[in-house]
């Protein structure tokens, strides 16, 4: 049977078990008994040289037999329990005894990995319906022998079972499952460029997945290094060193999900090396190899998810600054994908000791999500002012199995070629795609192997202007699939531009009656004293009121164009009707009799500068410039002051700069921040229909009705 066949096999265990299991629980019967049989099939053929070892060292009364049983057994892992798949089967009637017996004979590094399954409940359930031994019996059918179904068909296998659970749960199966289109693409741009280096001989190289899911990332990019590349059959891409020593690093959050990996990666390598590198727990609270640094590190974190759960521990690291993995910044609390992107920065080999590269998938928020200042902005900062982005590749849609949206692949490393330096390059990849003869969930396109081929060429060419033919429509054209930009290309200092408040006053009835509103005209009515106090104060308070108003409405109503001739007159009438105006009182006044006026005189404050109007406050983002930018003795840079000079002064020329907003790092006027707007620098301007097309298909549409029309008339 190939893989889908398979799988549909596995599967079918589902119409066994519906009546006495909800659709969201087949994957607790389903996987862990999946796992079981390949490790079933796997210690087949040394079963029976591990139970006489194991008789033989009990006899001699070996305490710690685990290294000889491992050495019986030719993996790292072994099962000591007389019982197997077929010996289960002969025993009907304490099938869930056996069973539990069976388990209980493997060695503790399996039944660790056995247990988070949390299989135990799961073997009563099934006993107590009557369906145990049906479900082994069926399980017992099928041959997940290595010789029978290799490593990366029984992960392909395994990784179809969870993007089916996952459906069935209405979860988001692209926190576990990246389609193996792209994780081949992926791999090939994380190592190209390192061919050369990693076909030396003696070459030993890491590679690390924070989020490794059912580890189908690391288990491809150890096969490109060792084994190459098949496709139906053929070998379509040599191995780059057969004799790499290759050792693969992983964390998993998802228990079920790590169990899966942890078992794969046993029957994989024999020494368990690898097996023993896959960890349990969140990557973000928990870093389970915060002592150690990669060559390679490859990631498609879960997007449009939350961090809360560890968000004590990410705002502690976040406090340590650049000690800790998250100081750069942090992202808003809905979407932590950018927190692994920080994460696998910091767990990057340094310079000096060879220097790393990164792939990461993400979808487009981390792109542009989050203005100048904030956390999103200031990640993106870190990565482009460090110059760690190397490629920027779009990706097109519908290749995931859970959504169709835009995702982009984030090429990153810290030690880029000498003409690479302070550059990205972007591709736009969107038209890579073969149509799949069957859709699979929202997966309805692939990146075929030719095309991820060119996607690479792009890459180690870093040509800015390549193009490619596109057919779209019926139609073929040539579109630019790469550009070439300086770093700062993205980066920006935004200013807040002021200008001043302008107000005339007058005391008309409809001006006087917005003061009744003024909150601290209506505290003076008031009291939080208690009983009589109370409203002898209240009393006195609401006179006073009554008092203001009086003296308002004797005014003549002229119309004042300046303030502080207002002013000076509404003192000077107070004193005459022996009214004190408390400074509170009088911006009450000033706020209910005042209106907005281009033609008024510029409010000033007590040292005469001019006071903003905050209706008027805008911002304008500045680029930044490319070399030096100097700056003035109030802090402004000259890109900010050339800038206002002709963008904004010949507009309103009483504007001002706000020299308050500075930015928090380098100390200058205006706050830096960093936005990528993919698109627009492949943005194609497509012309309107012609108005006489557009006129044709309207009566053609009117036409049509009226027949529809017609038509029902004559039935009725």
């Amino acid at each position: 049977m190939n893989h889908s066949e398979i799988v549909n096999f596995l599967w079918g265990v589902a119409d066994l078990i519906r009546d006495n299991f909800k659709r969201g629980k087949y994957q607790d019967v389903i996987l862990p008994l999946t796992v079981l049989r390949r490790l079933d099939c796997v210690l087949d053929p040394t079963k029976k040289k591990v139970l006489r070892r194991n008789a033989e060292l009990r006899k001699r009364g070996l305490r710690k037999p685990d290294g000889q049983l491992r050495k019986a057994s030719g993996f790292a892992f072994y099962n000591t329990s007389q019982y197997d798949f077929q010996r289960l089967l002969g025993d009907a009637q304490n099938v869930a005894e056996n069973l539990r017996n069976y388990i209980a004979g493997f060695s503790e590094n399996m039944r660790e990995v056995i247990s988070r399954f949390d299989f135990d409940n799961t073997i009563s359930k099934l006993d107590e319906a009557g369906l145990l031994f049906q479900v082994l019996e069926r399980f017992g059918t099928v041959d997940l022998h290595p010789e029978r179904v290799d490593n990366p068909t029984m992960g392909t296998i395994f990784e179809e079972l969870i993007r089916r659970f996952n459906e069935a749960l209405d979860e988001n199966p692209g926190e576990h499952f990246t389609p193996r289109d792209v994780v081949h693409l992926m791999v090939d741009l994380m190592l190209t460029g390192d061919e050369q280096q990693i076909s030396r001989e003696g070459t030993i190289q890491t590679i690390y997945d924070p989020c490794c899911g059912s580890g189908g990332m690391l288990m491809i990019a150890k096969e490109h290094i060792t084994q190459g590349v098949r496709k139906s059959g053929r070998q379509v891409k040599r191995p780059l060193n057969p004799e790499a020593d290759i050792h693969l690093f992983g964390q998993e959050v998802n228990p079920e999900t790590w169990a899966v990996s942890k078992s794969d990666f046993f029957m994989n390598d024999p020494k368990g090396h690898d097996a023993s590198n896959i960890a349990f727990g969140s990557t973000l609270s928990r870093d389970r190899h915060a002592d150690q640094t990669f060559d390679y590190l490859i990631a498609n974190p879960p997007y449009g998810k939350d961090w809360r759960g560890d968000e004590d521990a990410v705002q502690s690291e976040h406090a340590r600054g650049e000690s800790g993995r998250f100081g750069a910044g942090l992202p808003r609390i809905s979407d932590g994908q950018t927190l692994f992107l920080l994460h696998m920065l910091k767990r990057a080999r340094v310079p000096s000791e060879g220097g790393a590269r990164i792939a990461i998938i993400m979808n487009g928020s981390p792109l542009f999500t989050g203005d100048a200042g904030s956390g999103e902005s200031e990640i993106r900062r870190f990565v482009m002012e460090n110059d760690f982005l190397e490629a920027l590749i779009a990706l097109p849609e519908q290749l995931f199995y859970n959504t169709g949206i835009a995702t982009y692949i984030w090429l990153l490393t810290n030690r880029k070629k000498l003409k690479r330096k302070s550059k990205v390059l972007f591709i736009d990849a969107t038209t890579f795609w073969t149509q799949m003869p069957k859709s699979l969930g929202e997966k309805r396109r692939e990146i075929p192997y030719e095309k991820a081929r060119d996607v690479l060429n792009l890459v180690k060419r870093f040509r800015d202007g390549e193009m490619r033919e596109v057919e779209e429509d019926g139609k073929i054209e040539k579109r630019v699939v790469s550009r070439v930009f300086p770093i700062t290309e993205f980066g920006y200092r935004k200013i807040t531009v002021e200008r001043p408040l302008r107000l005339n006053f007058k005391a008309t009835p409809e001006r006087i009656a917005r003061l009744e509103n003024q909150k601290s005209f209506q505290n003076l009515a008031k009291s939080k004293r208690r009983g009589k106090a109370k409203e002898e104060e209240e009393a006195q308070g609401r006179e006073r009121q009554q008092k203001i108003l009086d003296l308002l409405e004797s005014l003549d109503g002229t119309m004042y164009k300046d303030r502080g001739a207002f002013l000076e007159m509404l003192n000077s009438k107070a004193g005459e009707a022996g009214l004190k105006l408390t400074a509170v009182v009088k911006k009450a006044i000033l706020s209910a009799l005042g209106e907005r006026d281009e033609a008024a005189e510029i409010c000033r404050d007590a040292e005469g500068n001019p006071e903003p109007d905050s209706d008027l406050r805008d911002t304008e983002r500045v680029p930044l410039p490319e070399g030096r930018d100097p700056v003035d003795e109030n802090g402004i840079p000259t890109s900010v002051q050339e800038f206002f000079a002709r963008e904004v002064e010949p507009h309103v020329p009483d504007a001002w700069i706000d020299l308050s907003k500075c930015d928090s790092k380098d100390g200058m006027v205006g706050v830096i921040g960093y936005e990528i707007n993919f698109n627009r620098y492949f943005y194609r301007h497509a012309l309107p229909r012609a108005l006489t097309e557009i006129q044709a298909d309207i009566k053609a549409t009117g036409q049509e009705i009226m027949e529809m029309l017609t038509t029902l008339d004559s039935e009725i």
